[in-house]
């Protein structure tokens, strides 16, 4: 089961317009596959070969799941046990499993940063994950293209049960609550000028 991609994202993915595409097609220089209904997509191995790469049998299949807080070990059993499912159905062997309790506002998670360090030294061929936001809370599009370049495809069960909804409202309430204390503090440093511009204008020459 491979990443499928239109082709305007897969034209994004490899720097090209997609009327290249379309004349790759025509010409057999890169082929499109066609769906049921004869929509066109590339998969995530023609940008391999694209890329001049080719699916390593050595590299693993890497499953990454994640909650916020240890409160909610009951999600992270009911994760784990859907992406075991997943894997199952899927015929994916998993080498192996990886899992943090943090924020997915923070990139600062033990395993997260281990993830990512492999994909940087080529060592994974798919990071499974249950939804986009149990790898990151946003950015996801950027790591997708950044796990693509290192031969690395990002497979999304995309479960919305698994994808908490208060879990989002916290991380929302801690964006509006850092760009409010900016703005208060702004405005205690803005009335600081003001009183000091005041205090200036009032100075006796010397």
């Amino acid at each position: 089961m491979q990443q499928a991609y239109p082709p305007r994202e897969f034209a994004k993915l490899v720097g090209k317009h997609v009327k290249t595409l379309q004349r790759w097609d025509r010409t057999g220089v890169l082929k499109a596959h066609r769906g049921p209904t004869g929509r066109r997509f590339y998969t995530h191995d023609q940008f391999l070969e694209y890329v001049g790469m080719k699916a390593d049998a050595s590299k693993m299949n890497v499953v990454y799941y994640r909650v916020s807080s240890a409160a909610q070990k009951e999600d992270m059993r009911r994760q784990m046990e859907a992406l075991q499912m997943f894997c199952t159905a899927s015929g994916f062997a998993v080498g192996e499993w990886l899992s943090d309790i943090g924020s997915g506002l923070s990139f600062k998670r033990k395993n997260f940063d281990r993830l990512m360090q492999m994909v940087e030294q080529g060592q994974i061929q798919r990071i499974i994950v249950a939804h986009k936001d149990r790898l990151v809370r946003f950015g996801f599009e950027w790591f997708h293209q950044f796990a693509a370049r290192h031969g690395t495809e990002i497979i999304v069960m995309n479960n919305d049960s698994l994808s908490p909804e208060q879990e989002m409202v916290k991380d929302l309430l801690s964006i509006i609550h850092c760009f409010s204390s900016r703005l208060y503090g702004l405005r205690k440093y803005a009335k600081k000028v003001k009183e000091a511009l005041k205090n200036e204008a009032h100075r006796d020459p010397a």
